[in-house]
């Protein structure tokens, strides 16, 4: 009898784990699996889970998506996969970041369907209404004096209005611990998962999901990301929020 109870569970254990498997739509596996993109990404998915992140955030073929600071690209080029020749990515990056390489990089990911726009920091203006704006581990920077002062309650109503209706902010940061004032956010570079909510909720959205296949319970949140102990393992929370 217990080993009849005991296959059950590890038959219902194992397709548990076919359907999170499953949860990751063929088309972001392909994206992610392409084999144009730079070994220097390839070699940061393990930490980054690129196909997990992009499918929880919900990106389909033929999504207009607006990224914040894309860097070089990492997440740019499967994002641009992803939507296809029906969609397009609106990649916006601060000016003062780029000493034009990351600029150049991103340009020639997809020319046909990427944009790139080198703005002043915390400033978008997108040519129409997305379905999705993606920013990955750059949302507490807007909360860093010497990038630029951003209205944060402004920037992200901006972002509100920017998107169509039902659309999607996706949001994913390194975990701070409760308390983290401003000062502890520009020295750690991470902000509590709690502000991001209370902030963005105010501007009207909605969390409707939230994942954490980037916790990690052994970051205490303490070090600055940037800390070699910890760099590129920090705990992260990914939140997803609806416009009404």
């Amino acid at each position: 009898m217990k080993k009849t109870v005991l296959s059950a569970a590890l038959l219902a254990l194992a397709l548990s784990g076919a359907v999170m498997a499953a949860a990751v739509p063929s088309f972001v596996t392909k994206a992610v699996a392409d084999p144009t993109r730079p070994k220097a990404d390839t070699e940061r998915d393990a930490v980054r889970l690129p196909a997990e992140t992009i499918a929880f955030a919900g990106v389909k073929p033929g999504m207009k998506v607006a990224e914040f600071f894309p860097g070089g690209g990492y997440f740019t080029r499967p994002l641009s996969d992803v939507v296809g020749r029906k969609g397009h990515v609106y990649a916006i990056e601060n000016a003062k970041w780029d000493d034009g390489s990351d600029a150049k990089a991103v340009a020639a990911v997809r020319d046909h369907n990427v944009t790139l726009q080198m703005v002043k920091f915390g400033e978008f203006n997108l040519p129409q209404k997305v379905d999705l704006v993606w920013i990955t581990q750059n949302y507490h920077d807007l909360h860093i004096a010497k990038f630029g002062g951003v209205d944060m309650a402004a920037f992200n109503k901006h972002v509100y209005e920017s998107l169509k209706p039902g659309g999607i902010y996706f949001v994913v940061d390194h975990q701070a611990n409760p308390g983290t004032g401003e000062a502890q956010i520009a020295k750690l570079h991470r902000i509590e998962k709690a502000q991001v909510i209370r902030e963005v909720e105010a501007a009207g959205f909605k969390l409707v999901g939230e994942g954490s296949a980037l916790h990690r319970p052994g970051d205490d949140h303490t070090r600055s990301i940037f800390d070699k102990s910890i760099q590129g393992h920090t705990d992260q929370y990914m939140l997803k929020f609806q416009k009404a």
